[in-house]
C-alpha cells in the first residue's frame, strides 16, 4: 500500500472513531435523560424535570455535528461497501437517539402537570420508574452492542422489547381501571398514560438501533421478530 493510501485509510479510521464517539456521547446523554426524567417523576421534582428539558439541546447539537462529519466523510473519503454501511448506520442511529432524547424531554414536561398542587398521588407513579429503567437499560445495552459490533447482542435486545410492551399493557390497564373508578383523576391519568407510551416508544427505538447494529455488523437484515400487544399497534 502506498503512503497516500495508508494516509487515506488512517484518516478514514479516525473519522469512524469520531463518529462512534459522538454516537456514544449522544447515547449517554439520552440514557441519563430517561433516568433523570423518571427520577423527577417519582419525586415530583420540577427543577430536575426542567434540567432534562434544557439538556436535550446538547443531544441536538451533537447530532448536528455528526451530520456534518458524515457529509464530510462521504465527500472526501468516498467510502464503499462495508465502510459506507458503517457511515450510514451512524447517521441513522444518531437520528434515533435524538428521538429517544425527545421522548425523555416529553416525559419531563409532564412532571409538573402530574404533580400539580392538590392532585392525589396515584400509586402507579411508583411503578413507572421500573419501566423507565428497563427502557434506559435497553438504550445502554444497544449502545454497547454498537460499540462492540455485536450482532447477537443486538438480537437479544430486540427480544427484550416484548417485556417492555407487556409492562406498558399492564400499566395501561391499571391506569384505565383507576380512572374509571376515580373520575377526578382523568387529567392526571392521561399524563401518566402519555409517560408510559413514551417509554414504550423508547423501547421501540432501541430495537430500531439494534436492527441497524445487526445490519452494520453482518450486512444482512435481522429476521422479523414477534411483537407484543403494544408493539403491534
Amino acid at each position: 500500500m502506498s503512503t497516500g493510501q495508508e494516509h487515506t485509510v488512517k484518516a478514514f479510521d479516525q473519522d469512524i472513531g469520531q463518529l462512534r464517539a459522538l454516537i456514544s456521547q449522544m447515547g449517554g446523554l439520552a440514557e441519563q435523560a430517561i433516568e433523570d426524567a423518571m427520577l423527577a417523576l417519582s419525586r415530583g421534582d420540577a427543577e430536575l424535570a426542567h434540567e432534562v428539558r434544557k439538556k436535550d439541546k446538547q443531544i441536538d447539537a451533537i447530532e448536528a455535528e455528526l451530520e456534518k462529519l458524515v457529509v464530510r466523510v462521504i465527500a472526501l473519503r468516498a467510502p464503499m461497501a462495508d465502510d459506507l454501511r458503517e457511515v450510514i448506520a451512524a447517521l441513522k442511529i444518531a437520528a434515533v437517539i435524538e428521538r429517544i432524547g425527545d421522548y425523555a424531554k416529553n416525559i419531563a414536561k409532564r412532571v409538573p402537570l402530574i404533580h400539580a398542587e392538590g392532585e392525589e398521588r396515584i400509586e402507579v407513579v411508583s411503578i413507572l420508574p421500573s419501566m423507565g429503567q428497563l427502557a434506559a437499560d435497553m438504550v445502554h445495552d444497544v449502545l454497547d452492542a454498537y460499540s462492540a459490533r455485536d450482532a447477537q447482542a443486538a438480537v437479544r435486545i430486540c427480544a427484550r422489547d416484548n417485556a417492555l410492551d407487556d409492562f406498558y399493557d399492564s400499566i395501561f390497564r391499571t391506569l384505565v381501571t383507576f380512572m374509571v373508578e376515580n373520575s377526578k383523576t382523568i387529567s392526571q391519568v392521561a399524563h401518566l398514560l402519555f409517560v408510559a407510551k413514551n417509554l414504550e416508544r423508547i423501547g421501540d427505538h432501541a430495537t430500531n438501533v439494534a436492527e441497524m447494529v445487526y445490519f452494520a455488523a453482518t450486512g444482512e437484515y435481522m429476521a422479523e421478530r414477534e411483537t407484543g400487544e403494544a408493539g403491534a399497534n
